[in-house]
């Protein structure tokens, strides 16, 4: 029976995380590279460099960067394919990229009535339709790994509805296609474990509201309506990661976890 420490060891192993280049993909990549992983991360050009730099400052050469625009199917398929032949196959993928509640796009996070389909399809290409373009380019390399892991980063606003009370007093907007790109990816989660199976395991990981200069009342609101009485960190999400891109996980397939100090729960 092998150790915890060997379950969880990643060295040698190929990651591919979109997003690359935020906040939850920056906790992403640091689990990944901490457990041995070399790691490419795909976003567009802003902060990118950036990105890859302080990445390799934890291990020189462990990360690689690759400029895409995920709005942009071929460009996404052809990346994707430089990718792979960068890192010479590929044992994981983790999609982190999204359209969130702050991204500036017109039509996207303003009121109800002033969203725009235009926005809302923009929003739906990127969080879910890019992980299904990703997974017909990287699905052969994946059974190929013989280990492969799929992680979707999903949203609590995928399984509930908003709770409206906490954007009272506030400027911040959940818009609809937030909620339905993320409700969808869950389903593509489960689709592609049963079609993938048993070569590759797919999983997703839903997250509860992440602190990052909320104002103090929606933080005081949120943190009353949640059992762990706290918003969310950005390394809160490590340890899902380290458990289901590695082989402490090799018996889990089509799940969601959770990462939403309960607030699910009630």
């Amino acid at each position: 029976m092998r150790t915890i420490a060997q379950l969880a060891d990643l060295t040698g192993r190929r990651a591919l995380v979109t997003g690359g280049a935020g906040h939850i993909a920056l906790a992403i990549s640091q689990a990944l590279i901490e457990l041995g992983a070399h790691v490419a991360i795909l976003d567009k050009d802003e902060g990118l460099q950036e990105r890859v730099d302080l990445l390799n400052g934890l291990r020189p050469g462990c990360v690689e960067g690759f400029s895409c625009d995920l709005l942009d199917e071929a460009a996404t398929r052809k990346t994707v394919g430089d990718i792979l032949t960068t890192l010479k196959g590929l044992d994981i993928f983790i999609h982190s990229a999204a359209y969130i509640g702050t991204t500036k796009d017109s039509g996207w996070a303003v009121p109800f009535e002033d969203q725009t389909v235009g926005a809302w399809n923009s929003a739906l290409h990127v969080n879910l339709t890019s992980a299904f373009i990703i997974l017909q380019e990287t699905h052969q390399a994946l059974r190929e790994s013989g280990r492969g892991s799929v992680i979707f980063i999903g949203s609590i606003y995928g399984t509930v509805g908003p709770d409206w009370g906490l954007y009272e007093e506030t400027t911040m907007v959940n818009p609809v296609g937030y909620g339905v790109s993320k409700g969808g990816l869950l389903q593509l989660m489960r689709y592609f474990s049963t079609i993938l199976a048993p070569l590759v395991r797919v999983n997703a990981i839903s997250l509860g509201g992440i602190e990052r200069g909320q104002s103090i009342t929606f933080r005081q609101k949120y943190q009353k309506r949640t059992p762990l009485d706290r918003m969310g960190r950005e390394e809160d999400i490590k340890g899902a990661v380290a458990y289901l891109a590695s082989d402490m996980s090799s018996y889990v397939t089509g799940h969601n976890l959770m990462i939403d100090g309960g607030w699910t729960a009630w």
